[in-house]
């Protein structure tokens, strides 16, 4: 979330980087009027307060009945004024807080224009594609005809969008996590593991909620969530903490089962394992200052191509476009490994 202070200062810059996206900047003005209505109202009430914490005083050193007796009533008349002037305060503050969740972090200015992927500038690209001599198979085909990817069961099981993964496909899986997760380790990354439901308030503060409160699996008795990443977990491991700065940097990575109720039509992009409501992630994580971020952001995707060249798999790197930036993001980039489908 944007700093207040910035957005009353800077609301070209914001209300800028919200066209850039292709996102309407009304929430911009909105965010201003409600500030401005907030500190008026805030103002207000510390007077009032100030007004009554005095005239206590006054009433208590009071001797004449009558006059005492009219300062008590007009204390309570101004009491009742405080507790409504209270409330408008928390529901502006409430309204306040509900528009600046949903202004999106401002794009670096080396971030390319666009809406769409297509947009998304390629920067390098590593190992050749294979040529085969023959028609490659796609996943959803090779994986049923091998034994190793049984989607019918898995439909059984849960719905659409479920799979099973059987014999050297669930050991596949299995080699694949640990690979990575040790690699990680050897470079530098601390693991962890932790729990696959977190609270609403963890969600909300790693970018989840409100926006992509449709896609992710609630508990509705209580304030509960399936995990959709595990950068949410590790987002909020040292929420209402205070870090030293002679302790950063901080380098995490965490395995977890994720869940996404993601509504996707058919088509190719979609087919298989590649959209399933719950898949397995292998997480890399940095707490650092703002003046190394972008450093130790190279350094991350560093690692990452490091584990898809030790893997064979040929990638390309690309820069993300404005429109195509995750809103929490100032920059973002995509790894894209090469697959027959």
């Amino acid at each position: 979330m944007i700093d207040i202070n910035f957005i009353r200062n800077q609301p070209d810059i914001v209300r800028a980087g919200m066209e850039k996206r292709g996102i309407d900047p009304a929430p911009v003005e909105d965010a201003v009027k409600l500030d401005a209505q907030r500190r008026e109202l805030l103002k207000e009430v510390e007077a009032l307060k100030s007004e009554r914490n005095k005239v206590s005083k006054e009433i208590s050193k009071m001797k004449d009945g009558k006059e005492r007796q009219a300062k008590i009533e007009a204390m309570k008349a101004l009491g009742d004024k405080i507790k409504a002037l209270d409330e408008e305060l928390r529901q502006v503050e409430d309204d306040l807080h509900t528009v600046m969740a949903i202004i999106p972090n401002i794009p670096d200015g080396r971030v390319p224009e666009g809406f769409t992927e297509e947009d998304n500038v390629q920067l390098r690209h590593w190992g050749d594609v294979p040529e085969f001599d023959f028609e490659p198979k796609a996943h959803w085909d090779l994986g049923p005809e091998l034994g190793i990817i049984d989607f019918e069961r898995g439909v059984k099981l849960s719905g659409t969008r479920f799979y099973i993964l059987s014999g050297m496909g669930a050991r596949l899986q299995r080699a694949l996590i640990s690979f990575m997760l040790d690699l990680h380790v050897k470079q530098g990354y601390t693991e962890k593991y932790g729990p696959t439901i977190v609270r609403g308030d963890v969600l909300y503060g790693a970018g989840q909620l409100p926006k992509f409160r449709d896609n992710l699996y609630k508990d509705h008795e209580e304030d509960f969530y399936l995990l959709p990443t595990s950068e949410v977990s590790l987002t909020g491991l040292h929420m209402d903490e205070i870090i030293k700065e002679e302790d950063l940097p901080l380098y995490y990575t965490a395995y977890s089962a994720c869940f996404r109720r993601e509504k996707m039509s058919a088509g190719r992009d979609v087919r298989g394992i590649k959209r399933g409501h719950q898949f397995d992630k292998v997480e890399m994580y940095k707490y650092c200052t703002p003046e190394t971020s972008y450093e130790e952001l190279e350094k991350m995707v560093a690692d990452v191509e490091e584990t898809c060249q030790q893997l064979g798999l040929p990638y390309r790197l690309v820069l993300k476009c404005a429109g195509d930036t995750s809103e929490t993001a100032m920059l973002s980039y995509d790894i894209e490994a090469w697959a027959a489908g």
